[in-house]
């Protein structure tokens, strides 16, 4: 009798750590970097993490993280050379990985969660280059997540390429499994605030979705979107123009 509560706590000790990296070891590195610089502030701690982080994860060139940045799996997290992860961003790469291109932002709150425990094949995240992931936007990637280049997401903006089956009454959704097709940003693309991208969509290169849009259906190119679920609103074609607008450049 005595001998069932210890394997079970031992089966739990294994559960969790297999959750939060590639392996027993690779779990108390990773941790041990977390507990000595993961909370450093300022420059300083961004330079030591810039230093260290290399130990865990790949990184092309340099890359800034923020203090209090949480990484799991980090072994299969690779950033790209300027990209910047603010502080309170949850990164979760097992076991397909997360990739962040060149200078690309991922602000604050920001979750990018691949966490498939199914063994789903095409579970992944990868980010392009020049992109802003905007303040407390979610994306979740068991069925495949691929961004394109210049693509920025407002805050509140949800990619989930996940979705529960629910098609028998008789049993609970949770016994059903799940469907995960994926979704596609191409190029060039702004998802405005709330915004919220279901699995098996493909945006079109240089399209626009509305803010609190629900989309469904696939994107065409340059194409603004918006409602619930949302619709083509107008063609980008160049020909709308805006006398006496004032924009500003970077």
């Amino acid at each position: 009798m005595s001998e069932r509560p210890r394997t079970s706590a031992l089966e739990g000790v294994r559960l969790y750590t297999g959750r939060q990296a590639a392996g027993l070891g690779r779990y108390v590195l990773e941790q041990l970097l977390f507990a000595l610089v993961g909370w450093v502030p300022t420059i300083v701690g961004i330079a030591l993490r810039g230093v260290l982080y290399r130990l865990i994860l790949k990184m092309d060139g340099v890359a800034a993280i923020e203090a209090g940045a949480r990484l799991r799996y980090a072994s299969r997290i690779r950033l790209g050379h300027g990209t910047y992860v603010d502080q309170g961003v949850y990164l979760h790469a097992m076991p397909g990985g997360i990739t962040l291109g060149a200078d690309t932002i991922v602000m604050h709150g920001a979750v990018l969660h691949v966490y498939n425990f199914r063994g789903l094949p095409q579970s992944h995240i990868t980010v392009g280059k020049n992109c802003l992931i905007g303040e407390y936007s979610v994306i979740r990637g068991q069925g495949g997540v691929t961004i394109g280049d210049r693509v920025y997401t407002s805050p509140f903006t949800q990619i989930i390429a996940v979705n529960h089956v629910f098609d028998d009454p008789a049993r609970p959704f949770v016994e059903q499994g799940i469907t995960a097709q994926g979704i596609v940003i191409e190029d060039d693309v702004w998802l405005g605030a709330s915004a919220v991208i279901t699995d098996g969509v493909r945006i079109g290169k240089g399209a626009v979705v509305a803010a609190g849009a629900v989309v469904t259906k696939d994107v065409p190119p340059h194409t603004v979107v918006g409602g619930v679920p949302a619709k083509v609103l107008k063609t980008i074609d160049g020909s709308e123009t805006h006398p006496g607008r004032t924009v500003y450049q970077i």
